[in-house]
């Protein structure tokens, strides 16, 4: 079934888009930061996105990716914003990065919902028989993870930025949550090396960017590489009473695209959703800030 996501994340508000920015509040404080997709004009005045951001990102004009935040006073260095569904309970640092991002995708709050939903189902069905393995590759800060962990679930958290995985320790601490297994290393390494191994998971969660570079430089790109890292995963899912979420970031892959070479790799699952996640500003502008593909068997 094809469907839009758009969490309930009170912490996070999508206030204005347009002319290739997005302005958001994260708990307490709003940032500017550039956004492709915003190809509409703003609503807002320049006058009103100076007038709130406590953050604006300035892209450095050598890079496509890199540049500096222009500060106001009162905006901190880090901050935290919490998250709740059910049971689950979640304080996630922040922070300026580099390369614009804060420390969360927000709308990967509908995904944390669906993860700690199914893996408690999942948990429940074993009873006392096991428990539930989960394996997040490209984990980044770990929301993912802590929703699995806090359902219950013995996460494998890997990811190929020492910093990074330090940085969702901290959010596992904050969030009063303990005993992940954190791996650093690169991913389609990992997964190489788990099949091997005649490793089995009953979920399996991807998140995987454009391109990228492993702990000792492995050259990743999504293009090239998915297939092969799909044909891994397949072959570490538990054949029943399992799941897998894919997240794709890069902007002209569909989630028609993500459905069709998840279904090549696991073939047709019992139940599958696929779709875009957005969030809907102020002026009702829709944003849709990636596609994911979700199944479980």
């Amino acid at each position: 079934m094809q469907q839009q996501l758009t969490p309930a994340f009170p912490d996070y508000e999508l206030l204005d888009t347009g002319d290739f920015e997005k302005l958001e509040r994260f708990g307490g404080y709003v940032t500017r930061r550039p956004e492709p997709q915003a190809i509409w004009r703003r609503t807002l005045p320049e006058e009103e996105w100076r007038r709130l951001a406590d953050a604006s990102f300035l892209r450095d004009a050598r890079s496509d990716e890199r540049g500096i935040w222009q500060l106001t006073p009162k905006m901190p260095d880090r901050w935290t914003v919490e998250y709740a569904h059910a049971g689950l309970r979640l304080r996630m640092r922040l922070a300026l990065t580099s390369f614009k991002h804060v420390g969360i995708f927000p709308e990967q709050a509908a995904n944390w919902d669906f993860i700690y939903d199914t893996c408690r189902r999942l948990q429940a069905a074993k009873g006392s028989a096991g428990t539930v393995r989960v394996l997040n590759l490209f984990a980044y800060t770990g929301g993912a993870t802590l929703a699995a962990r806090a359902a219950g679930a013995e996460v494998t958290h890997v990811d190929s930025v020492r910093q990074v995985v330090t940085w969702a320790r901290e959010n596992m601490e904050q969030s009063g949550l303990e005993g992940v297994r954190w791996i650093v290393e690169d991913a389609l390494k990992f997964v190489h090396r788990e099949v091997r191994r005649g490793n089995r998971y009953d979920g399996i969660l991807l998140d995987p960017p454009a391109y990228g570079r492993g702990a000792n430089g492995e050259k990743w790109v999504l293009e090239e590489h998915i297939g092969e890292m799909l044909a891994c995963c397949a072959e570490l899912l538990e054949p029943r009473e399992a799941f897998l979420v894919l997240n794709l970031y890069s902007m002209g892959l569909s989630p028609t695209l993500a459905r069709t070479a998840v279904r090549q790799a696991f073939g047709a699952p019992a139940e599958e959703q696929w779709g875009e996640l957005c969030f809907t500003d102020r002026a009702g502008k829709q944003l849709p800030l990636g596609t994911y593909y979700r199944f479980t068997r």
